[in-house]
């Protein structure tokens, strides 16, 4: 449904970091890196997107000021690969929302594990295939 979506970070070099670590555990790394020399009220503001080879698809944008957090689910291939980005993300500097588990009020088959990130976005990983 979607082609890319973005979220911000006041500590852009932490939240790269955070997501470099993180999307690893799910087959996902930098496919652009910019900075927005037009960008004429942040002159230099720099940015980066993630997502499967080719595809840039979850963007990093660096903000002076922070803003309201998001929650973003992003797919897994299997159950193992949530608990592989549930303990990246937490090994990243990542604050826990939620272990990996079952969450069977979604569905019979959600898999699930939640993080806040560096500024405060509930991030998932979640699997909807049976174990």
């Amino acid at each position: 449904m979607f082609d890319h979506l973005s979220t911000y970070a006041t500590d852009y070099e932490k939240t790269k970091a955070f997501y470099e670590t993180a999307f690893k555990a799910l087959g996902h790394s930098i496919q652009t890196e910019m900075k927005a020399d037009w960008d004429q009220d942040f002159p230099g503001r720099r940015m980066c997107a993630f997502g499967p080879e080719g595809k840039p698809a979850y963007w990093i944008i660096e903000v002076k000021e922070p803003v309201s957090p998001r929650h973003v689910a992003f797919s897994a291939n299997n159950r193992s690969s949530v608990f592989s980005f549930y303990e990246a993300a937490l090994s990243a500097g990542g604050k826990d929302n939620g272990a990996p588990g079952p969450r069977p009020m979604y569905h019979e088959h959600y898999f699930g594990a939640f993080v806040f990130d560096p500024d405060g976005n509930n991030i998932e990983a979640v699997c909807h295939l049976p174990e």
